[in-house]
């Protein structure tokens, strides 16, 4: 039997804490719910190095954040970073309770080989882009990270995969690393669209990078569309999304969609 969800109800209203653990940052908020919204609200934003945060950086956000939160959610797709940060908060505060969040922990129902090997961010979007998308219509999520994601979510509100590729800044350093010659252009101004043609060899890598993200994300949303049998709602999120926002005119632009997802666990009641 299929899983049910039910939106948020008054007695399940409140504050929690919740962490986006990614390859590069971590993303920290305060949620908070109320009756007359759809979805959660978000404040108190703060982000760490994930690989060098200084406990004094969590601590100093920890004391500014509002009384009443008792719970800390935390979704990882870096296992190192995360188990420092569970490490940090316990030894920062005795009181409050983590909670790693694992997939049939959001309110969202999948259909993949395996839900398990799924990167959690991905999920926490979807379920976020499933509240958000209209009820008639299927959802297509572009995630714009270390790594790009394109997921699709069913007009009946099923996760159904989608494809992943390296992000700009990934690309760059493969680049790099890979060449003896090409030099790693992390450090460049970011042009939007880049300029073509490159007149040197770092703005030659720029409009590679460029365009060839463009155009491989505005074929996997178009092949998404092809691929589902309604219309569907076009949603754009990650740090990275100014890669390729100006070649989704329609997208829905929602920074925190992850975050807004892994909120979700603490405010949407599921049965089975």
């Amino acid at each position: 039997m299929a899983s049910q969800f039910h939106k948020p109800e008054a007695n399940s209203l409140g504050r929690v804490l919740v962490a986006d653990v990614g390859n590069t940052k971590i993303k920290l908020a305060v949620a908070g719910m109320s009756p007359d919204v759809k979805m959660p609200m978000l404040s108190h934003h703060a982000d760490l190095c994930s690989h060098s945060f200084r406990s004094e950086d969590l601590e100093a956000w920890l004391e500014k954040v509002p009384p009443g939160s008792d719970s800390f959610l935390i979704a990882s797709v870096h296992d190192a970073a995360a188990t420092r940060l569970e490490s940090t908060i316990a030894k920062l505060s005795a009181t409050l309770q983590q909670q790693r969040i694992v997939y049939h922990d959001l309110p969202l129902q999948m259909d993949l080989e395996n839900p398990g090997s799924v990167g959690i961010d991905r999920v926490a979007s979807a379920a976020a882009a499933n509240c958000f998308r209209h009820h008639l219509r299927a959802a297509i999520i572009v995630d714009c990270g270390t790594a790009i994601t394109v997921d699709l979510v069913s007009q009946k509100g099923v996760f159904c995969g989608g494809a992943i590729l390296p992000g700009p800044f990934l690309m760059a350093q493969s680049l790099a690393a890979g060449t003896s010659r090409l030099p790693d252009i992390f450090g460049i101004e970011r042009s939007c669209p880049p300029a073509l043609p490159g007149r040197s060899t770092k703005e030659a890598i720029a409009a590679g990078i460029g365009w060839g993200i463009r155009g491989a994300v505005t074929t996997l949303v178009e092949e998404a569309r092809k691929s589902l049998d309604v219309e569907a709602d076009l949603f754009l999120t990650g740090g990275c999304r100014w890669s390729v926002i100006d070649c989704l005119p329609h997208a829905i632009e929602i920074p925190d969609l992850v975050l807004l997802g892994v909120s979700l666990t603490k405010f949407v009641k599921r049965t089975v």
